[in-house]
């Protein structure tokens, strides 16, 4: 019986996840948690085969609990299981040598098979995260979005940011418009963040 540990905050999702794994003949799902914080103290003496980690979650993060288990336990193995398609935490995941890095819309026999595939020894990554990680480090932004994006994430508004780049008012709302599209954001707000999170800030 493969022993399994499910660390994610959303309470919904985390039962149906439980009921999808103790489905399989061979998978058990002996522990979980809603935080980050509980899920370290239960995983660094649980006997447990393959965590299974979100990233984000509160008190510590995924991330940050499959670094630690890859020094506290060698003998684990860990699976991200995300919605976050973003290179920096897949560049982070691959720092902490996590075995499988999943996205949340995949589908759960895909996930099984993942938690097999890595006790057999074999790494298994989201392959549009490993092509992304190459294109997306690219920064697509110009020098005058950047400037535009530094400018908001100091809270200016666009009259203020015109006034400082010495630029129209409509200038500026063209600039923010090409910086939403090219990274995909809905908002100013997300866009400095995915900015900031990709280290182009």
């Amino acid at each position: 019986m493969i022993k399994l540990y499910l660390a994610e905050d959303q309470a919904m999702l985390q039962s149906a996840l439980i009921t999808i794994l103790n489905l399989e003949e061979d998978l058990q799902v002996v522990g979980s948690a809603l935080s980050g914080t509980t899920a370290l103290n239960e995983l660094l003496t649980a006997a447990v085969d393959v965590a299974i980690l979100d990233i984000e979650l509160p008190g510590i993060s995924g991330l940050a609990i499959a670094d630690q288990l890859r020094h506290a336990r060698p003998d684990m193995k860990v699976v991200i299981l995300t919605t976050f398609a973003q290179p920096a935490y897949f560049e982070q995941a691959l720092a902490a040598k996590v075995n499988g890095y999943l996205l949340k819309d995949s589908p759960s026999d895909k996930l099984i098979a993942t938690i097999h595939q890595v006790l057999e020894g074999q790494i298994i990554y989201e392959p549009q995260l490993v092509i992304g990680m190459y294109q997306a480090t690219q920064n697509p932004l110009t020098e005058r979005e950047i400037s535009v994006l530094k400018l908001l994430q100091a809270a200016q508004d666009t009259q203020a940011i015109a006034d400082e780049l010495h630029l129209s008012n409509g200038t500026v709302r063209n600039y923010i418009s090409a910086v939403l599209s090219k990274l995909g954001a809905h908002s100013r707000i997300e866009a400095v963040q995915i900015a900031q999170t990709n280290k182009w800030l």
